[in-house]
């Protein structure tokens, strides 16, 4: 991705929060010069991976395989300097994009329509062998309801509904061509990208990106050193 383009995404993301009257935590409104005079007492954001992430799956497709987030909150269970046990994440989703098929092996998570359109949901149980459960229901908790639907079935999320999604729980949503850009939040166990993301077809998770023209935020994967 250009980061011209990763910077236009980060400030439409900005505007989206300040339509939903979603305020941010201080750190994520630091500018790269700011980040290079922050020491150690902001090591937490840093370790844990807090703060802007954009991704496009290392496809090169953004408007169609990619979502916009931000950690605002997570544990670590591989570091016991950080003992939660819990992770918060907003996202901003447009659309016609997809986030592709995936599960976790660990994290259960709520994801939760904060508001805009609606998003389209389908799921499936994992295989022992890690692929796709096409014949087996899923059990689905959503906002308190616990039923059964048909694997592959659509569930459609409108603002203000949520959906509990359980490990080894293949999931897909996207945002109908027609519809308005969704505000997606997630409430979950620690979340671990670097691995704890079972896609259903080898993706990338972090972009690569050409530097086109300077960052206007720093994202998660690219702290400088605390300054001691």
């Amino acid at each position: 991705m250009k980061r011209s383009e990763i910077n236009g995404i980060i400030r439409r993301f900005e505007k989206l929060l300040e339509e939903h009257c979603f305020e941010l935590p201080p750190f994520l409104k630091f500018t790269p010069e700011e980040w290079r005079t922050k020491g150690h007492e902001y090591d937490e954001i840093r370790d844990n991976m807090l703060g802007w992430d954009v991704t496009d799956y290392g496809m090169g497709d953004y408007s169609h395989l990619g979502l916009a987030l931000i950690t605002l909150r997570n544990g670590n269970v591989h570091d016991d300097r950080y003992p939660k046990t819990y992770a918060e994440k907003i996202m901003m989703c447009d659309p016609g994009q997809v986030s592709p098929m995936h599960f976790h092996w660990n994290k259960m998570e709520d994801i939760i329509n904060r508001g805009g359109g609606e998003i389209h949901f389908t799921l499936y149980r994992a295989s022992k062998d890690e692929q796709m459960d096409t014949k087996s229901d899923v059990t689905i908790c959503q906002d308190g309801r616990r039923y059964i639907i048909k694997p592959g079935e659509t569930i459609v999320l409108r603002p203000g509904e949520s959906l509990s999604l359980y490990p080894h729980c293949y999931h897909e949503f996207r945002i109908p061509e027609d519809s308005a850009p969704v505000l997606i939040g997630e409430v979950s166990m620690c979340n671990d990208d670097n691995r704890d993301n079972r896609f259903l077809k080898p993706l990338g998770r972090f972009p690569k990106i050409e530097e086109d023209e300077k960052p206007y935020r720093l994202l998660c994967t690219e702290y400088p050193d605390a300054v001691s």
